[in-house]
């Protein structure tokens, strides 16, 4: 059946990688993408600055960026403007999308950063927007389609050129993590970070799917478009850490008596395997969630400190292997997930100290 042969190309490379896989809801958190929005009016590699807006505002994927066209914006029947794309995955072309003004001047600025290397090559790729001059190895000087190898070694990559180190968008920007560490950037989490700021702004997961161009909402809210959980955040920063328990003061525990009750049993009645409940008993009664240790560690009355740092690490090593041994479907899995996020953050905020 050789006309039913797609006459383009199918795929752009990795889009099953993933098949069968538990794949986590991987957005980027806000004060990191406020670091690469400062970072993108001093970058200089226009393929990364004006891809990275593009990838924000559309949620498209890199090889469809990567093989955008000159005529893929057009004026808005109404006002600004829309961006048109082939869908590998999908093997269809994509509804014209509207975009914000910012993304229509990115794709602008493309255009006219690369009119002169188009004039300069054949018809094969004279309509892309992602050519550029490679300017190391043994095909230096030629002009060719930016693969996605080296675009995201231009995101989170060190490379050599001529024996010089050069340092990607990351390295450069000191682009930093809530531990203080260099963030892990992949092109593919600008798409769910599209999703899960269009939901937790109450969009319906029907025009998310179609913005994402999923045939089915199903894979939209499994895979792509999660919550920003406020109160979750709130847990977080209730969470009690100190480095010594005992410079445990009034900030602290702000009840005098209750303060001096712990100053004279923290050795003994407040101590627990994995920190301090500054109040175990009321009315001579001892606290439940003591009695059956649930939630102490969302407590405004727990208190955990550095000696305890390894026994926490124990404690998510155990909870993190039940999860991936885990055969007894998602609602098994939501017992253990909330209790290793918070110990995450409360190993995280030990080892800061």
């Amino acid at each position: 059946m050789p006309n039913e042969v797609p006459k383009i190309e199918i795929f752009t490379g990795d889009e099953y990688i993933g098949t069968n896989s538990k794949l986590k809801i991987d957005f980027i958190p806000d004060e990191v993408i406020r670091q690469i929005n400062i970072a993108l009016k001093n970058e200089e590699n226009p393929y990364v600055k004006y891809g990275i807006i593009i990838l924000q505002s559309t949620g498209m994927r890199i090889g469809d960026m990567l093989k955008l066209t000159t005529d893929c914006i057009n004026p808005h029947l109404i006002s600004g403007y829309t961006l048109t794309w082939y869908d590998h995955k999908s093997r269809k072309e994509r509804q014209p999308l509207p975009i914000t003004n910012e993304c229509a001047i990115a794709v602008g600025k493309l255009i006219e950063h690369t009119k002169e290397l188009r004039e300069l090559v054949d018809d094969r790729i004279k309509k892309y927007l992602f050519i550029y001059k490679i300017f190391r190895g043994k095909s230096i000087g030629e002009i060719t389609l930016i693969s996605k190898y080296a675009y995201k070694s231009w995101l989170n990559g060190i490379t050599r050129n001529n024996k010089v180190e050069v340092k990607g968008f990351i390295h450069n920007h000191n682009i930093l993590n809530t531990n203080g560490k260099l963030y892990n950037l992949t092109t593919h989490k600008f798409r769910r970070t599209l999703a899960t700021d269009m939901l937790s702004k109450g969009t319906n997961i029907n025009i998310i799917r179609d913005v994402l161009g999923h045939s089915s909402c199903l894979t939209t809210g499994k895979y792509y478009a999660d919550v920003k959980d406020k109160e979750r955040a709130e847990v977080f920063k209730d969470i009690g850490i100190i480095g010594n328990v005992n410079k445990v003061d009034e900030t602290i525990i702000v009840n005098k008596e209750e303060l001096n009750w712990f100053k004279e049993n923290k050795d003994t009645e407040a101590r627990m395997e994995d920190g301090y409940c500054t109040k175990p008993c009321s009315e001579g009664k001892v606290c439940e969630r003591l009695l059956k240790r649930q939630k102490c560690y969302t407590c405004g009355r727990y208190i955990t400190t550095l000696e305890y740092l390894q026994a926490h690490k124990n404690h998510l090593e155990n909870l993190e292997k039940q999860l991936e041994d885990n055969i007894y479907g998602d609602h098994y899995a939501e017992h253990f997930i909330p209790t290793i996020e918070i110990l995450r953050e409360i190993i995280n905020r030990l080892e800061e100290i």
